[in-house]
């Protein structure tokens, strides 16, 4: 990924509705020229997907949790598959430490964070223990990812 590619996508991250022509005096190329940016950019999966940066309260799932998750061994499977389809799971990761994963959750409020760890995750085979975090307040939340120069890539 060179400086061209890396300003494309800076500007995507800052507006994912810009069009060839924005896009284009950004990159200082040609409409076609930067359509084709675009178009590698997505082959090599750098750029996952299209979608709306839509706020959680209006949608109706203002509340944001996380819950941390021990699972016995092999269970793995049948949790990630789970949490993979339920659409209020926004993220899953393994981590490290005591727990075996965290999820993070959005859920229209603390009743139906209850609701899910208790009725849906924990009724999951294999789940031997949960944590809960609730926020309290948002002062910021993006999906913007710090892209890193060109010269500072591998």
């Amino acid at each position: 990924m060179d400086d061209i590619d890396r300003n494309i996508l800076l500007e995507l991250q800052g507006n994912g509705a810009a069009g060839l022509a924005e896009l284009a005096k950004v990159a200082g190329l040609s409409v076609s020229a930067t359509a084709e940016r675009v178009k590698r950019l997505e082959e090599r999966g750098t750029i996952r997907g299209w979608r709306a940066d839509l706020e959680p309260a209006s949608v109706g799932c203002p509340q944001l949790a996380w819950v941390f998750v021990m699972l016995q061994s092999g269970a793995e499977a049948g949790f990630i598959a789970a949490m993979a389809e339920d659409e209020a799971v926004l993220e899953c990761h393994a981590i490290s430490g005591r727990w075996s994963y965290q999820v993070k959750l959005r859920l229209p409020d603390l009743a139906a964070v209850d609701s899910f760890t208790n009725a849906r995750l924990r009724a999951l085979r294999g789940v031997m223990r949960t944590e809960t975090l609730v926020a309290l307040a948002t002062h910021k939340e993006t999906s913007a990812l710090p892209i890193a120069p060109a010269d500072e890539e591998e």
